[in-house]
C-alpha cells in the first residue's frame, strides 16, 4: 500500500445540490426501493438518458444500491462515470467497499480521495479506518489518524470508536488504553469496542475482566460478551453470562439468540436449545432469515432434524442462508434424498445457490453414496451457475470418489484439477485408501501429504491419520515415525472426548476417564451391557486398534472409548425408553458403531451421535448412516 500524500489546505465540499426537482425525488426513491440488482439497469439507463449521471446526490443512491446487492463491480463502473466525486460519493463507494469485504480497495480508493484533493470528513474516516481494522494495515490506519488530528476530525466520538477498534484489532492495546483514557465519556460502547478487541485476540480473562467493569451493561454488551465467548469456543461461560444476563433484567436481541443457539449447536444441547427457541418466542424476538438459519442449525446439530424441517417450513423469511442451513441439516443427518429435494426446490424457486450451498449438497451425496448424482451437481456449478469450484468443493467430490471405493479416479482429479489440493483434500482420499486397502496408491498420497509445502499446514490429525493407515498395512515401524514426528513439532493429539446431556445438564468423558462421581456405577452397567451384547452376537473387532498390542489390550482399549462411557451414564441416568443423544469430538469407530448398533436393540432406546463427521441415528439394531460413514 503506498502512503498518503500530505493533506492540501482545501475549502471544504460543498454539500449536496439543495434542489426540489421532481425529477431527481422520482429517481432517488425509485433506487431505495429497489429490491434486487435487476432493478437497478434500467433506472440507470433513464439517469443516463436524463443527464443526471453527474449528478452526486443522484451517483450517493446509486452506489448505495449497488452496496446493498453487493454488485461491487457495478458500483465500481458507476463511481468512474461520476465527474468529479465528491467526499459523499467516495463515502458511497468506500462503504460498499468495505461491505463487500474488499478492504485493500477501499484503502486505496481513499488514497485517491486525498491525492484527487477531495477533503474529507468525519463519515469518510470512519468507513476507511474500519476499513484498515479489517485489513490490519495499521500503517495507513496511523496515517490516517494524523489526518484526523491535523483537521480536527479526531474529537468525534464516532472516529474515535473506530481508533480504538483498529488499534483492537491490531492488537497494540496501548494505544487502544490511551484513545478510552482520552474520552470524556468512557461509556458501555467504548468498554465494548474494548471487550470486543480482547476476545478477538482470545484474550478471554482480559475481556472478562473488563466486562466485569461495566456498571450498566445494555444488549450490545451482553451480547458481544456472548459472542466472543462463543468464537473462543468458551461455550459453558457463554451459557453462564446468558443465564447472568437474564438474572439482570436484560433483554436479548435477536444477535444475542443467534449466539446462544450457535452455543447449543457446538454442545449438542438440544434441551438447551430448546429453551432458547422458547425465549425467542416468549420474548417475540422476531425470526428472521439469521434466526430461522440459526434455529435450523442449532436443531440440526444436535440431532433432531424433524424439528430443525418443522423451523423451515415456519420460516417466513425464506433466503439463501435458510435453504443452506436446511440442506446441511439433511447432510449431517443422513437425510441425502431431502438434501437433493430440498436444492431442486431452492433452485425452481428461483433462489440462486451460492458456494456454500454446493459444500451442503454434495456433503450429502459424498456421506449417502449418491455418486453419479453429486457429479452432475459439481458440473452445474460452473455450467449453470457460473461459479468457479474451490478447495472445499473438490475436497467434497475427492470425499465422494473416495468413500466409494473409486479412489484411483480421485487420484487422478487432484492431479488434474486446477485448484491446488490441500492437506484436508489428501486426508480425506488418505482415509479412503484405507478403508478400501489401496496401500501403495495411500503410500503415494501419504509423500505427497507430507511432502514441504504441506509440512507446515498438517496437524495432529493429519500425523494420527498416516500413522493409523500405516498401522492397518501393518507397517509398524512406520507408523511410529509418524507418531514420532509428532511429538518433534510438539503439535499435541486431540483427545477423546463425549458429552451427554441428561437433566438439563452436560456430562463429559475421556477415554478411560475415572473422575465422575458415579464411575462405579457407569463401569458396572458396561460390564452388565457387554455380557447382554455378548449373548447377542456381539465380538469386539480388534483389527480396527491399530496398536501393536495383544488381542486382549485391544479389547480392553476399546471397552474405555468416551462415547461407551457417556452411553453408560445416560443408560444410568435417564428414565427407560428415553432417548439419549451424545456428541464426540472425533470420528466414531467402527467396534463402538456396532455396540451401540446393538444397544439400542437390547435397551429400546433411541440412541443419536454426532461425531466429526456427521449424526448417527441408532434406533432397533440399525443405523440411519447405513454403516456408510
Amino acid at each position: 500500500m503506498s502512503s498518503l500524500t500530505p493533506l492540501p489546505h482545501l475549502p471544504p465540499n460543498s454539500n449536496f445540490p439543495n434542489s426540489n426537482s421532481n425529477r431527481r425525488k422520482n429517481t432517488i426513491f425509485h433506487l431505495q426501493n429497489c429490491r434486487n440488482l435487476d432493478q437497478i439497469a434500467p433506472i440507470h439507463t433513464n439517469i443516463i438518458k436524463n443527464g443526471q449521471e453527474h449528478d452526486h446526490f443522484i451517483a450517493f443512491e446509486l452506489l448505495r444500491a449497488c452496496s446493498r446487492f453487493d454488485a461491487i463491480d457495478y458500483a465500481i463502473k458507476v463511481f468512474r462515470r461520476t465527474r468529479q466525486p465528491n467526499v459523499y460519493v467516495y463515502t458511497a463507494l468506500i462503504d460498499a467497499l468495505v461491505a463487500a469485504g474488499s478492504h485493500h480497495r477501499a484503502i486505496t480508493s481513499y488514497v485517491q480521495m486525498i491525492e484527487n484533493s477531495v477533503y474529507p470528513d468525519n463519515f469518510v474516516i470512519n468507513s476507511v479506518l474500519k476499513a484498515c481494522g479489517l485489513e490490519l494495515d495499521l500503517g495507513i490506519g496511523k496515517q490516517i489518524h494524523c489526518h484526523g488530528l491535523k483537521l480536527g476530525l479526531c474529537s468525534n466520538r464516532q472516529v474515535k470508536l473506530k481508533l480504538m477498534e483498529l488499534y483492537g484489532k491490531c492488537a497494540k492495546f496501548d494505544e487502544m488504553q490511551k484513545l478510552f483514557d482520552e474520552m470524556p465519556e468512557r461509556d458501555v460502547v467504548a468498554m465494548t469496542v474494548m471487550i470486543s478487541s480482547y476476545l478477538e485476540h482470545r484474550l478471554v480473562e482480559r475481556a472478562c475482566v473488563a466486562f466485569d467493569l461495566v456498571e450498566v451493561k445494555d444488549a450490545v454488551c451482553w451480547t458481544t460478551m456472548i459472542d466472543g465467548l462463543v468464537r473462543n469456543e468458551e461455550m459453558s461461560k457463554a451459557l453462564e453470562c446468558f443465564r447472568r444476563m437474564q438474572r439482570e433484567g436484560v433483554r436479548a436481541n435477536e444477535v444475542t439468540a443467534v449466539c446462544m443457539l450457535s452455543a447449543c449447536a457446538h454442545l449438542g444441547a438440544l434441551e438447551l436449545g430448546k429453551w432458547v427457541h422458547s425465549y425467542i418466542k416468549k420474548c417475540y424476538i422476531k425470526v428472521n432469515h439469521f434466526v430461522a438459519s440459526a434455529l435450523i442449525t442449532m436443531y440440526s446439530r444436535c440431532g433432531s432434524i424433524e424439528e430443525a424441517e418443522s423451523v423451515f417450513l415456519e420460516a417466513k423469511e425464506k433466503e439463501v442462508s435458510t435453504y443452506n442451513s436446511m440442506i446441511a441439516g439433511f447432510a449431517l443427518n443422513g437425510k441425502t434424498m431431502e438434501a437433493i429435494e430440498m436444492f431442486q426446490t431452492m433452485v425452481n424457486e428461483g433462489i440462486r445457490p451460492t458456494s456454500i450451498t454446493f459444500v451442503g449438497v454434495l456433503n450429502a451425496c459424498s456421506h449417502g453414496g449418491f455418486v453419479d448424482v453429486g457429479l452432475k451437481i459439481f458440473e452445474s456449478m460452473e455450467n449453470d451457475y457460473g461459479l468457479e469450484p474451490r478447495v472445499e468443493h473438490y475436497g467434497c467430490l475427492i470425499d465422494l470418489l473416495g468413500r466409494a471405493g473409486r479412489v484411483h479416479e480421485a487420484y487422478e482429479l487432484i492431479q488434474e484439477t486446477r485448484v491446488a489440493p490441500d492437506h484436508i483434500m489428501l486426508g480425506s482420499l488418505l482415509s479412503s485408501c484405507k478403508a478400501h486397502r489401496a496401500f501403495e496408491l495411500g503410500e503415494k498420497v501419504v509423500k505427497t501429504l507430507l511432502a514441504h509445502e504441506f509440512s507446515e499446514s498438517c496437524d495432529a490429525g493429519t500425523y494420527i491419520l498416516v500413522s493409523n493407515f500405516y498401522s492397518s498395512w501393518g507397517k509398524w515401524d512406520e507408523a511410529l515415525l509418524a507418531r514420532a514426528e509428532l511429538r518433534k513439532k510438539g503439535v499435541e493429539k486431540e483427545p477423546g472426548s463425549s458429552s451427554i446431556e441428561v437433566g438439563g445438564e452436560i456430562h463429559e468423558f475421556l477415554l478411560g476417564d475415572s473422575s465422575h462421581p458415579r464411575r462405579e456405577e457407569i463401569y458396572a452397567k458396561m460390564e452388565e451391557m457387554d455380557q447382554k451384547l455378548r449373548g447377542e452376537g456381539y465380538h469386539p473387532r480388534i483389527d480396527g486398534v491399530l496398536q501393536d498390542v495383544g488381542d486382549r489390550e485391544k479389547a480392553r482399549a476399546l471397552a474405555i472409548h468416551s462415547e461407551r462411557l457417556a452411553l453408560c451414564y445416560g443408560l444410568i441416568s435417564s428414565e427407560e425408553g428415553s432417548s439419549l443423544r451424545i456428541v464426540k469430538n472425533l470420528r466414531v469407530c467402527d467396534d463402538c458403531h456396532a455396540m451401540i448398533k446393538l444397544v439400542s436393540k437390547v435397551s429400546g432406546r433411541k440412541i443419536v451421535m454426532r461425531d466429526r463427521n456427521r449424526f448417527h441415528h441408532f434406533e432397533n439394531g440399525r443405523c440411519s448412516c447405513g454403516d456408510y460413514w
